[in-house]
């Protein structure tokens, strides 16, 4: 695991500067504290930061291949290294290192970007090619780690890790007012864009190649294959058993590729499903205790540490676990610097905090993210059948009888919180079905959010942010209507939200998190499984649940999602309080100069009166005051 970053220039006379290079290297430190490394030549440059994992006397980077044409910078892991050596060599290529990363470089000798189609891991690298003077740039398929870059028209591209990275060049920090649009509504800005006109995310399961000339191609390699519903024979379907079998023969796969280290590693236990069955793989494929990390709350119903304990217990584990104090003020404006855009999903703290514990102990946990999204995890996957059924009662009965009622529900604190579902339910129920989806995930709608806007560049902004969402929906038109959910989720919430959280919060504390749950062979195969086994009725995850049946406490396995959230509610009205209000007062709101002060106030008015529940609207404007405060330092 590391940052990489690099620039390539367009004027053959030109000549990287060795300075700038190294700033936009030790920007990214914390992505990789043991070593540096640096790759230049005239035109081009290569930095890297490294936090040693695999090989660690010589996987030093960038790494050359035999006659020095081809170089390389990896951030990642390529878990499926070792299979792929013995091929490599019988085809005559010779290795310096036991790197993982060599082996991406042979391959590319050999194959090209179709290299990409050999590779199981989690990456974003770049190789120079010196003799056909271009850089090679690919992203993972599920885009598990990050690829930022900016073209400078006529001057060069330059790329990094993290935005922070870029930044330390001359690049323009003028806002995407586009982008920072869709964040109001989403709480994440979404790829490709990002908070910077200039700089853009590399979308995963792409490749990008710049030519010496200044010429950058994008191109797509891979994409999560849903197939058009009601095509391929009924034969080749398969008794639920067997399906069960198979994904739980992936599964275990995926764990013990992703147990290859030459570091200590362990994994986050959150108590829920998703994380509970990775600990169960790693038990039964380790021959020594797993260790297990936790985080708690004071507050009981967002308090999952009494479930951790028992898989802890029954797996005997070597189990590690912190209780959340709610006194965060100073924790808060750095955990929004760490992720150089607003960002406002607040589980980030305790995604922080679980990192920072874990350091103390190994270098690599594995995680149970991305299992809502392949197993059908949320209640918005069943939500739009519910709605069907809602929109079969007298119109007279929803509107007279049951909106009202679901109306002057009390605003509850809950972590599962009925009153907030309810609402935001009956509100929505009446919408098609990709808007009603859509509308699950909207913190602050249309209309909300030119209430809010004072600034007249916001105010050329013309479009919804429902548009995020169209191009997906567009994608898998002929999909079943749940595969085309759990599509739009992969290349939105999972890919902005949860796995930007997970990379940002752990490599600040230079941690590296693996997904097991996200390998891509796993992906396909599910993809391919009906999805009337995936869902039904108001159950999430039934398919999981039988997978991992025989090897989890019954209780694990039967209990409900809660998600591995902080109890915000609680903070924002008690310990946190005069922290918000002073962070959103009209003074610094009007200094701000994009937001009117007498709009927010008005929502803080009615959150703290009881009238509205404004906790995510409040949370989403708060990150993004931090944020532009920090743009302008």
């Amino acid at each position: 695991m590391c940052g990489i970053c690099g620039q390539v220039l367009f004027d053959p006379e030109a000549r990287v500067d060795p300075a700038e290079l190294r700033r936009m290297t030790e920007a990214i430190i914390h992505r990789g504290p043991d070593s540096d490394g640096y790759y230049l030549e005239d035109t081009v440059g290569l930095g890297m930061r490294r936090l040693r994992i695999i090989d660690l006397e010589t996987g030093e980077q960038p790494i050359a291949n035999e006659d020095g044409s081809l170089w390389i910078v990896l951030n990642g892991e390529i878990y499926n290294y070792v299979e792929l050596r013995p091929e490599l060599e019988a085809r005559g290529h010779v290795f310096r290192t036991r790197s993982d990363t060599e082996t991406i470089l042979h391959l590319y000798e050999d194959y090209g970007p179709e290299c990409l189609e050999h590779l199981n891991g989690m990456y974003a690298f770049a190789i120079w090619d010196r003799r056909r003077r271009e850089l090679f740039i690919a992203r993972d398929r599920l885009g598990i780690k990050p690829l930022f870059y900016a073209v400078q028209p006529g001057r060069r591209l330059i790329f990094g890790s993290e935005i922070k990275s870029l930044l330390q060049t001359d690049i323009s920090r003028e806002p995407d007012y586009l982008g920072l649009h869709d964040y109001l509504s989403l709480f994440y800005v979404p790829t490709p864009r990002s908070a910077f006109k200039e700089i853009h995310k590399l979308p995963p399961g792409h490749w990008l190649r710049c030519r010496a000339d200044g010429t950058v191609q994008i191109e797509r390699y891979w994409d999560v294959p849903f197939p058009t519903e009601g095509t391929g024979p009924r034969s080749e379907r398969q008794p639920r058993a067997a399906y069960v079998e198979q994904i739980r023969h992936l599964l275990r796969e995926s764990v013990r590729r992703q147990l290859r280290s030459d570091v200590p590693l362990g994994v986050f236990l959150s108590g829920g499903l998703d994380s509970t069955s990775v600990v169960a793989f790693m038990s039964e494929l380790l021959d020594q205790p797993v260790r297990t990390f936790s985080i708690g709350f004071q507050e009981p119903s967002y308090n999952e540490l009494p479930e951790a304990r028992l898989v802890a217990q029954a797996f005997e584990t070597e189990h590690h676990e912190l209780v959340v104090e709610p006194d965060l003020i100073d924790l808060i404006p750095k955990i929004v610097l760490h992720f150089d855009e607003p960002f406002a999903d607040y589980s980030a703290i305790p995604t922080y905090l679980v990192s920072q514990m874990a350091r103390q102990e190994v270098t690599v946990v594995l995680s149970g993210d991305g299992g809502d999204e392949l197993f059908a995890g949320y209640q918005t996957h069943y939500a739009y059948r519910v709605a069907r059924l809602y929109r079969l009662l007298p119109r007279l009965l929803r509107d007279r009888v049951i909106a009202p009622l679901v109306k002057r529900l009390p605003t509850s604190t809950d972590r599962v919180s009925f009153d907030f579902m309810a609402k935001r339910f009956v509100t929505g129920a009446h919408l098609p079905f990709e808007r009603g989806h859509y509308w699950w995930k909207v913190i602050l709608n249309e209309d909300e959010k030119r209430g809010l806007y004072a600034a007249d560049l916001f105010h050329q902004v013309q479009r919804d942010s429902y548009e995020v969402f169209a191009p997906y929906f567009d994608a898998v038109r002929g999909a079943h209507p749940l595969n085309q959910l759990l599509y739009v989720d992969t290349h939105t919430f999972l890919l902005d939200d949860g796995l930007v959280k997970v990379d940002r919060m752990s490599m600040a504390h230079s941690l590296e998190v693996r997904v097991p749950l996200l390998d891509h062979e796993l992906v396909e195969y599910l993809a391919q499984v009906p999805p009337t086994l995936k869902s039904s009725g108001l159950n999430t995850k039934s398919l999981l649940r039988d997978v991992v049946r025989p090897l989890l406490p019954p209780t694990i396995v039967k209990g409900k999602k809660k998600g591995f959230t902080p109890p915000l509610p609680v903070w924002l009205k008690n310990d946190l309080r005069d922290f918000v209000q002073d962070t959103l007062s009209p003074a610094r709101i009007r200094d701000m100069g994009l937001l009117r002060p007498e709009a927010v106030s008005q929502i803080l008015d009615d959150h703290f009166a009881g009238r509205r529940d404004n906790n995510r609207p409040i949370w989403t404007i708060l990150c993004f005051v931090l944020w532009h405060e920090n743009l302008r330092r």
